[in-house]
């Protein structure tokens, strides 16, 4: 009866650990390899591996290292970021490790934006922002309010991983016709072609496959190499991080970092809805996916794609509150006669953080209508210069070009509204910074602006 019931116990056990890890065995009829492991998406951490290094090269301004790690596919690239630390050792030190021949340009979304001057793709838009990165400042242009770290960061984010996550493969690759789950992907591969779809959708989101397992607080340590987290990301103990499996990327992280800072559970939620999709297709067991089947597997999907655009849509949120208290920082320190450079680097590193995430939301073919109209509008081109100009276009020669709009005060306002037409738009639930209950009092310091500009 003990050895029974600690069989049970046992058993149970392993139950509880597949339903809360991303590990799935193979089912692919006929596979007569010797893999046991039906998961891979390795080309999708690579991408991340890619763009994190991207992001560590924009601040050194060199363009040839930059277009590497945007649209180069060469053999023998440095991992850039993440790299060992003490206390925190990571398994690869090259992007070769990971996957060979990957680049994000010709992943990137390769619609219209509509939230920067001339309406450029989303591919065309990353590489001019490499361009106009590599002609700045450390990445820096205080003349026209732009960080490009962060531009570039936040919009590739969103431009490449959410876009070809959620409008790629758990969208149209869920199709019936659209590699089936009775066939391999491709020939020798040891996973079903739903297999890989639902696979790479999931490697886009960026968590660790042991996600499940980990609270919103673990995976932001994780992400940030905080040494006394070590042992919750090697989830096998081998005593090294393994970027393919174990480490927190991107929207993953940042869906984690707002969970921990609001109590939401948008990590989880995105996270169970992949492994519980994952489970649907491994159950099948190298069928073909039933109209049923399909149908269950495009509402955790949905479940997935709904979520995700929400954690874009918070971070965005935040931002917007961030500029928010930057202007009223800037305002503080003129009005003091102080030194206002260094509260205007925050407000334009937070506006570019704004600026990317607004931008990311219309990186994936899911039309906003009039959202999306009106946050480019709100937002701008730019933020709002000192002398109250703001960039509203670029000129044939590829310059942007600054107009008067308006007080920094009256941007203050627009942020407020922004935070408004976010929350209401994706019934966002964080919401972080949030400054709309002090949009009576920016009315009251517009007005009163204007009625001493009207008495000078």
């Amino acid at each position: 009866m003990k050895k029974s019931l600690l069989a049970m116990i046992v058993a149970a056990g392993a139950m509880q650990a597949g339903a809360t890890s991303y590990e799935f065995d193979v089912t692919l009829k006929g596979y007569q390899g010797e893999a046991t492991s039906s998961v891979s998406y390795s080309g999708q951490i690579a991408r991340h591996a890619l763009h994190n290094s991207l992001k560590k090269m924009v601040s050194q301004g060199d363009e040839a290292a930059m277009l590497q790690y945007l649209s180069g596919t060469e053999e023998g690239r440095k991992l850039l970021d993440p790299v060992s630390k003490d206390g925190f050792a990571i398994k690869q030190s090259s992007i070769d490790e990971l996957s060979k021949g990957k680049d994000l340009l010709s992943s990137a979304y390769d619609g219209v934006i509509t939230g920067w001057p001339g309406n450029p793709t989303g591919q065309e838009l990353l590489k001019q922002l490499v361009e106009l990165a590599a002609d700045s400042k450390q990445g820096y242009d205080p003349v026209n309010g732009y960080d490009y770290v962060q531009l570039v960061s936040k919009f590739a984010m969103g431009a490449v991983f959410y876009n070809k996550a959620v409008n790629h493969y758990l969208e149209e690759k869920l199709e019936a016709d659209q590699h089936p789950n009775n066939e391999a992907y491709k020939e020798g591969v040891p996973y079903t072609g739903k297999e890989h779809v639902w696979d790479e959708a999931f490697g886009y989101f960026g968590a660790p496959a042991h996600g499940l397992e980990l609270t919103a607080e673990e995976v932001v340590q994780i992400t940030k190499q905080n040494p006394e987290y070590f042992a919750k990301a090697d989830a096998n103990g081998d005593g090294v991080v393994d970027l393919k499996s174990e480490m927190a990327f991107a929207h993953a992280y940042y869906a984690a970092s707002i969970d921990a800072s609001a109590g939401t559970n948008y990590f989880h939620t995105i996270m169970q809805a992949f492994v519980d999709g994952r489970q649907l297709i491994a159950d099948a067991k190298g069928e073909r996916l039933t109209d049923e089947q399909r149908t269950e597997l495009k509402g955790y999907a949905a479940t997935i794609a709904t979520a995700w655009q929400q954690v874009i849509a918070e971070a965005a949120f935040k931002y917007a509150g961030s500029v928010y208290s930057d202007l009223e920082k800037i305002a503080a320190v003129e009005e003091a006669h102080g030194d206002v450079s260094k509260s205007f680097r925050n407000y334009v590193k937070h506006w570019g953080e704004l600026k990317g995430f607004a931008l990311a939301l219309e990186a994936a073919g899911r039309d906003l209508g009039k959202a999306q109209a009106n946050l480019d509008r709100l937002i701008g081109f730019s933020p709002v210069l000192f002398g109250d100009a703001q960039v509203v276009a670029q000129n044939g020669k590829g310059e942007f070009v600054q107009a008067s709009a308006g007080s920094m005060q009256e941007y203050k306002l627009n942020m407020l509204k922004v935070q408004n037409l976010l929350a209401q738009q994706f019934e966002l639930k964080a919401k972080l910074e949030d400054k709309t209950g002090g949009m009576s009092d920016v009315l009251k310091q517009i007005d009163a602006a204007g009625k001493s500009a009207e008495n000078d």
